[in-house]
């Protein structure tokens, strides 16, 4: 479902506005014209405008003399086209399902509007559909920004949440809530499109985790340059899980399990250690929720993998861990609420 279908209905709903508009210019334009000519009061001449354009018929409200006839056939001739070309656009909105549109539109750009925490995808091609299904399994609320027919068509399949438009255009950034967003994924097809949305979503958020598809090598650290914190590319890890399946298939089937596997039993998630509480914490004691702790990331960047009991915990640290539903609700609440970060 898309928020941009009032892009392509501005062009009926805006002949719509002139044709209303130019039907009031029509009334100024006959009152003035009865109260200069006439010398009429100001509600003898709207009456007579208004009887005058929608061609009631009834009786001039005083006799009119030649130059009040002749000013009397221009407001019936422009009535006439008025109302015509009204009825006409009327018609058009009403059989191309102008209002539905109109509602279905609000109705979408509201849900982008109530986003929250949530990641933008760029691009719904081979790879940013298949990074949507992952965000999708992980409950994760996510839109995409798309403007490929190719990309279209899958998102109208998938009924995804979607923005029609560019996604390097400041604006198109906005409607799809880069203000409140989480993370941007970058997966257009081209590497140099890919820049561009890079920079321009850095401009507009310094703060955003920004994660960007590179096809080529010599791309990769245009990418970084631009803005993006991690740059992916899906032919290097597909070599890699070729090699790695070849070796070590298991280990593999493990990982799948647990990342993004059909079996959900286990799980394997990020969570920020929240700034009321992280003083004093050690892993021992997440380590009582159940759940393994893999590795720490602290504020500066550096991963520590398996951290010791004595490990002390700091605002903003990320700990990765593994564990049930329930272990890891667990070991979210002994963090506490922190920033959302990836």
């Amino acid at each position: 479902m898309s928020a941009d279908p009032l892009l392509e209905l501005r062009g009926p709903g805006r002949r719509l506005i002139l044709a209303l508009v130019g039907l009031l210019v029509l009334l100024a334009y006959g009152t003035a014209g009865y109260v200069l000519i006439e010398r009429w009061s100001f509600l003898d001449a709207l009456f007579m405008t208004v009887i005058t354009v929608s061609t009631v018929g009834y009786e001039e409200v005083h006799r009119l003399n030649a130059a009040g006839e002749v000013f009397t056939i221009s407001v019936i001739a422009f009535g006439v086209i008025g109302f015509l070309y009204t009825f006409g656009v009327l018609v058009e909105l009403l059989s191309s399902g102008y209002w539905e549109h109109h509602r279905r539109a609000r109705r979408v750009q509201r849900r982008l509007d109530d986003l929250r925490d949530h990641v933008i995808v760029c691009g719904y091609g081979r790879t940013g559909r298949q990074a949507g299904i992952e965000l999708a399994q992980s409950q994760q609320p996510f839109v995409v920004i798309e403007w490929n027919p190719d990309g279209l068509a899958s998102v109208e399949q998938d009924r995804v949440l979607h923005v029609l438009g560019d996604a390097s255009s400041d604006e198109v950034l906005g409607r799809a809530g880069i203000r409140r967003a989480r993370a941007l994924i970058s997966a257009v097809d081209s590497d140099e499109r890919n820049v561009y949305i890079v920079l321009t979503a850095r401009s507009l958020r310094p703060d955003l985790y920004i994660v960007a598809r590179s096809s080529h090598p010599d791309s990769a650290d245009k990418l970084r340059r631009a803005g993006a914190d991690r740059v992916v590319s899906p032919y290097t890890l597909s070599g890699r899980r070729m090699a790695a399946l070849a070796m070590q298939p298991a280990v593999v089937d493990t990982f799948d399990l647990l990342v993004g596997g059909a079996d959900i039993s286990m799980r394997v998630e990020e969570l920020v250690v929240g700034a009321d509480r992280g003083k004093g914490r050690t892993a021992a004691d997440l380590r009582r929720s159940g759940a393994v702790l893999l590795a720490l990331r602290s504020g500066d960047g550096a991963l520590r993998v398996g951290p010791g009991d004595d490990e002390i915990l700091r605002p903003d640290d990320i700990v990765v861990a593994m564990g049930t539903r329930d272990q890891l609700i667990t070991l979210a609440a002994t963090l506490g609420p922190g920033p959302a970060r990836r």
